[in-house]
Formats: C-alpha cells, structure tokens, sequence
C-alpha cells in the first residue's frame, strides 16, 4: 500500500518549465511540509510495524518459498545458504503441509530448507542441485483422479517420464499421498521414485507411502522419524539438536486500516466478488445465484438437496461429467465459539507475514483482514487437526497433565499413536473440541489461524446436461450431519452452508464456483451402448448423461442403450429423481435396474444384481465394446463392482482372472471404464 501511495503522490507533482525558477519560495516551502510529513508517517508505520503485539517461547525462523517472479530455485538456495528443497504435488493443500513442515524440521539437522511449488519452478535445474553441498530434494506427492499426477505437478511429471536427462549426483527422497480404496494407490510417488533412480538420483531414504483412508498423519511422522537419521547418516551429520517449535509468521494487527482494503473473503484479488470479471477458477470464483433448492428425500430422517445454480453471464461452459467446486463458509455459531475460547476480539483487523522476506507465499491466506472473515472464509475448523497443532497447542497449557496429554498425542510412541487415534480420530474432535475439553489450554487466536489449513472448495459432479441446460449447473447433495462418539453434533461444512441457501422471492442467493474438467465423458459416438452403475448420489453425473442421451434421441439421432444400475435404501424415501427416471423408462431411453435395499427382508445391493447379470453386461462391454461407469463410494461399492466385472469377464468371455484384470486395464486406457468415486 505504502509503494502505491509514494507512486500516486509522485505522479501528482508538476515539472517545472520555461525561464523560470524550477522552485519557488512557496514551492520550497509546500516541499518541506511535505517532506516532514512522508518522514514522520514513514518513521511512525514502521515503529508501528515493528512493535512486538506479543511475545511467544516460540521463536521464528526463515522457511524460503521460491519467488512467484524468479523461477530459479537454485538462486534461492545458493542465496540464503540452503541446501534442502521440498516439492509439493497437491491438490488439497496435505502435500503442501507436509513439505512446509519437513523445510522447518530441516534446521534441527543443519539442513536449511524452502519449500517449492514444481508449477513455479524451472524442475531441469534439478540438475544443478549436486553443486550445492549437502543438497537434498524431497519431494512430497499427492496421486490424484485415476492415477494421475495434481495439477501443479503435471508438468513435471511429464518431464521425467518424456524426458532421458542424467540426474547423477542428485540426492533424493519421495513421500506420497494416497487413498488404498482407489485402485491406483500412489501411482504418482511409485512411479516418481522408481524413475528419479532410472535417471541416475540417489536415493537417500526408502519411498514413504501415506494412505488417507487410514491415518496419513500416522504414516507420515513414522516415515520422517526414520527419514531424518538416514539422512544424518547420509550427509555425515551429528543428530537432531532439541526440537524448537517454530512460527513461519509474525503477527500484526492494523487497526487504521481503510475498510475498502481489507479482505472480506475474496479468494485472492480484493474485491473480487463485488467486481466479478471472468475468467473464472479456482482463484477467481463466479458467484452464482441458486435459482431452486428443493428436497429430493419423501422420509426416513434423511436429507438430500437439488440445487440449481445459474451460471449464465459467466463465459463458464461444462460437459455432462464434470465437477463444479463450490467454497463454504464455516458455520458462525463455530466461529464465535472459538474466538470465545481463544479470548479473541474476531472484528480485529491483522495480517500474518511470512518471517522469510523471500518467500512469494507472503500470507497463510488474504491480508488484511479480520479474525472473523479469517475463520469464516479462510480456515478448515472442523477438520480433524494433525499432530504437529496438538504439540504447538501444548505449549499454551497452564495444567501440566493436559500439556502432557497433548504432547503424548503429537508423539510417535505406540501410546501416543493409540491415543491420538481414539480421542481425536475416533471421537472426531476438531479445533473447537479439543479447547472445550482441554480446558487450560488457551492459545492466542493469530497462533490457531497459522495453525489450521486452508479451507478448500468441495467438488460435486454436476447432475446437468449443458445441451438441456447451457446456463444452469445443477448438484445432487447428502447433508452431512451426524453424532460424535463425545455426543457432540457435527456437520458438514459445504452442506450445511448450502442448505441454509434458500432462494426467497425477488431477492438472489449466490454462492461462489467454478467448473473443474474432469475425464468422466460420454463416448464420442452416441450409440454406443453404456453401463452406469451409481447408488445414491452415485446418480449426480449418469442424469447428466441420461438427460443428454434423451436430448439427442429427441433430435432424431440414434442412441445405443443406456443402462442404469441404482441402489437407495427405501424406495418410499430415498428414490431420488424417481419420476424422472421412471419416465426415460417409458421413452425407452433408460434400462433401469434398482435395488432398494431395505425394502425387504434380505438387503440387496446393486451388486447383487449385477452378478445376476452377467449375459447383459458381457453382451455391452465384451461383444459391443460398450462404456462402463461407476460413481460413489470408493471403499466398498466400487472395489465389489470391479470384483464383480473380473468374475463376468471370468466366466462369460472365458478368460483368466490374470486376462480379465488386463481387460479392464485396456477398457480404462481406452476410456471405455471409468470411475468417478470418493471415500
């Protein structure tokens, strides 16, 4: 603000011209009120900056992010004396976190570390890191979709695989992020490390594999407790010094701050959701205005939402398949309560600012703003914290059996462990619960916002048609809403928040999205025939699909055969879009096979009557080179279905176990079977 000011004001300042004198007495004299003025202002901001708002036992340290304007990661390194990188591939911000928290461990190793972003950086100068003593690259490495590397990661995923460069000299270690209910579990991290060792790296430590469908934190902290004293051993290192808890950023708070500069929930440019300008993403969001919010559900205590979003104006398109990224807010009951716990005044105007003065990532979120917008806009407070917050959060105990508590959590002793997964994990406490519970501990409200992560936008799979519906994006929602083993009530956040917009009268209801592409796509040639096999909200995309299929039937052209495996529990209750898929029924666009699994004494699944069909769904996908789809959940549904489909091609196309496995392999690469799950 202060460079923007000192432009204007420069700009303001005439030239002088012709024989006169180039100042004036007035002039000399309006000068130096001015210059006194700039002085004294200048003088005052900075003793304001640097007053300390409050002293902690735990100190800052430099943790360098390579600069968004210089791509060179060497430079930084060579620069400010570091010899160890952290590249992150993230899609949600874990391998973000995880690399930021190996950069800061680096220092009890005399390892100076930065973090990188490879999208940023210039990844061939991996070549160069053997001229740095010492020098290690740890790569941090999210699988994402159907094997494939994150978006950030991509180009140099791209780059190792295509590419025969000699990487010889280079020290290296892989950590991976991933989920075991996909059936590509760390593809990327396997394949990264095998490769990087291919090209002539050295490995320093073995590859670490993270799964988050168990207790990725658990995996992490036991593969960098073995990871480090490799590493000491490796460089000719004496040990760890004492563990110091280290702040990346320094508070100040800015209380003369004009409104019009403080951000009040815009994702990156200020003032961005007053002044919508496309293109719109993931940092730029259309606020789009839901135009129905209805209730899909008869009965059965149950919620389940139909929402239609207008994204006309927006220059925004979307294929039937796609996702649409919606940003919640957290709940405000949630937020008062943690500024209550935190004795925090939330309308207090503050910025964190990174201790590194190199690194691009100057802010943990939007500066300035206020603790409420920070909580509300910014911050994941529901989610379950990982163990390096519980051990930060120790140090502001007054009661040492609590402090101990909460250190014994954050440990990787098997009590810890065990501890940490029943009374955080199991329990599913967030933020708010562990303060409310531990009772003495009562950190300052700037330490829980560098803490916590960022709240990320939830994806759903868009239940539309654009050829039915150009301008409007439509979402098939569960609220998620549920008892703790505490008793406690938690809820959804995206959900929650999306329930309470309901559309009233003349007056708009806008939420924040943008469109993400994604590979789950129609076949190009319309009739060819497709399986679609979506239980419960599984549904979302194929009534995309069916609603285009009709669409095309309607304009005369012909359409192979569409068929629908759907699974509810009731079909009094929980039949979504009965009346729409009852009709596609009658128009013989739809072959619908349901099962509602409670309406009788033995529960039958969709995979039940799959298995029962095995002529039908070898007739489609061995004999017609039909499309299989699956949309839900990953742990159980998808894993039984693909089961299933190796057993039909098994027995009715009469291969082995081995061939079938390789058949569906070959469907995939083909894009005739695809997956769009979750856990």
């Amino acid at each position: 603000m202060a460079s923007e000011q000192t432009i204007d004001g420069a700009a303001a300042i005439p030239s002088g011209g012709g024989d006169e004198p180039f100042l004036g007495l007035l002039d000399v004299a309006l000068l130096a009120v001015l210059i006194g003025g700039a002085a004294f202002y200048f003088l005052r901001s900075r003793k304001k900056e640097e007053e300390p708002t409050r002293s902690y036992s735990i100190q800052p340290t430099t943790v360098c992010t390579t600069s968004a304007s210089d791509n060179s990661f060497i430079k930084k390194l060579k620069a400010s004396g570091r010899s160890l990188v952290v590249f992150y591939g993230s899609q949600t911000g874990t391998g973000e976190e995880f690399a930021g928290r190996l950069a800061k461990e680096g220092i009890r190793y005399r390892l100076k570390g930065m973090v990188a972003d490879p999208e940023e950086c210039d990844m061939e100068e991996l070549l160069q890191l053997k001229d740095i003593d010492n020098s290690l690259a740890v790569f941090c490495l999210a699988t994402y979709g159907e094997g494939d590397p994150t978006d950030n990661a991509m180009e140099f995923y791209e780059w190792i695989t295509s590419g025969d460069v000699d990487l010889t000299g280079l020290n290296y270690a892989v950590f991976g992020l991933g989920n075991k209910t996909y059936e590509h579990y760390n593809k990327v991290a396997i394949y990264v490390d095998k490769r990087l060792e291919e090209l002539g790296a050295n490995r320093v430590f073995e590859l670490g594999l993270g799964d988050d469908d168990a207790n990725i934190e658990d995996d992490f902290i036991t593969w960098k407790d073995r990871f480090w004293p490799a590493v000491c051993d490796h460089f000719g290192i004496e040990g760890g010094g004492e563990e110091v808890l280290i702040r990346q950023y320094r508070l100040l708070e800015q209380p003369e701050v004009q409104p019009d500069r403080i951000y009040t929930g815009e994702i990156a440019r200020l003032h961005s959701i007053q002044n919508q300008r496309p293109p719109f993403d993931a940092k730029n969001p259309f606020l789009a205005p839901i135009k129905v919010n209805r209730e899909l559900h008869k009965g059965g205590g149950r919620s389940c939402m139909h929402i239609e979003l207008s994204i006309d104006g927006s220059k925004m398109r979307y294929d039937a398949g796609d996702h649409v990224a919606m940003f919640p807010v957290n709940d405000k009951s949630l937020v008062e309560k943690l500024g209550q716990l935190c004795n925090a005044d939330l309308d207090t105007v503050f910025s964190l600012i990174n201790t590194d003065t190199d690194s691009s990532k100057k802010h943990p979120f939007p500066c300035p703003t206020t603790y409420r917008t920070a909580l509300t806009h910014y911050l994941e407070i529901t989610a379950i914290p990982r163990t390096h917050i519980l051990k930060e959060l120790a140090e502001y105990c007054t009661d040492e059996k609590e402090k101990e508590l909460l250190r014994s959590m954050a440990s990787i002793s098997p009590e810890g462990k065990e501890k940490y997964q029943s009374w955080i994990q199991d329990a599913c406490r967030n933020i708010v619960h562990i303060l409310e519970d531990i009772k003495s501990c009562r950190p300052p409200i700037d330490h829980v916002c560098e803490l916590l992560p960022r709240l990320q936008p939830r994806y759903y799979s868009i239940s539309s048609s654009a050829k039915l519906h150009p301008t409007d994006v439509h979402v098939t929602a569960v609220l998620v809403e549920y008892k703790t083993p505490t008793g406690r009530i938690n809820k959804g956040v995206a959900t929650t928040y999306l329930k309470n917009k309901q559309p009233q009268g003349s007056e708009e209801v806008k939420v924040p999205v943008f469109i993400r592409k994604s590979q789950f796509r129609l076949p190009t040639k319309p009739e060819t025939p497709i399986i679609m096999v979506g239980p419960g909200t599984g549904l979302a995309p194929f009534r995309g699909f069916i609603q285009e299929r009709q669409f095309l039937r309607d304009e005369g052209k012909t359409v192979g055969e569409s068929i629908l495996y759907f699974g509810c529990r009731k079909r009094s209750e929980d039949y979504i879009y009965e009346s729409e898929l009852e009709e596609w029924v009658k128009k013989g666009t739809l072959n619908l096979k349901a099962a509602f699994s409670r309406d009788q004494g033995k529960k039958v699944y969709v995979q039940h009557l799959l298995e029962q069909d095995a002529d039908l769904i070898w007739n489609v996908i061995g004999e017609n080179k039909g499309h299989f789809y699956i949309c839900g959940d990953a742990k159980n549904m998808a894993v039984d279905v693909r089961n299933i489909l190796v057993k039909i091609l098994s027995t009715k196309g009469n291969m082995s176990e081995a061939d079938a496995v390789q058949y569906i392999k070959k469907m995939e690469a083909q894009k005739r079977y695809s997956a769009d799950v979750w856990s």
